[in-house]
């Protein structure tokens, strides 16, 4: 079994990515300000780079299957710094999309566990939904 070592620095990767999660949404709420937009997208990829580590991170983004998601998150975090914050937001989401889609089966799966919520996951419609998309790809 592999453990998960949480050093100081997966720590702190973590909360600047939940930081620029946090900010983006209310660059959102505040309909689409882009100074608050800039900084979440800022803490949001120094928080994966921190977390994951800058060789991985490299990796990751540079990867050939990901090669048009990390190029529309670019251009929709160029288009927000620049003023056009609706158009950089639409970019930015269908790159994130395009990204991190090989870790929604194992979102899936930790949705499924949670008491509540998990019960709603595992009706039957919405498991089968789960299951087709389930192991096309490895994220990382």
């Amino acid at each position: 079994m592999v453990s998960f070592e949480m050093n100081d620095r997966k720590k702190i990767g973590l909360g600047l990515t939940g930081f620029g999660i946090f900010f983006s949404f209310l660059g959102v709420i505040f309909f689409f300000d882009k100074g608050l937009l800039a900084m979440g997208n800022i803490l949001f990829i120094s928080g994966v780079t921190l977390t994951i580590g800058l060789k991985s991170s490299m990796q990751f983004f540079m990867k050939r299957s990901n090669f048009k998601g990390t190029i529309s998150f670019g251009v929709g975090f160029f288009l927000v710094v620049i003023g056009w914050p609706v158009l950089g937001m639409i970019l930015e989401a269908y790159g994130f999309i395009i990204l991190f889609s090989g870790f929604w089966p194992t979102l899936a799966v930790f949705i499924q566990k949670i008491p509540i919520l998990g019960w709603v996951f595992q009706q039957p419609f919405v498991r089968s939904l789960f299951d087709r998309n389930r192991g096309k790809r490895v994220p990382v």
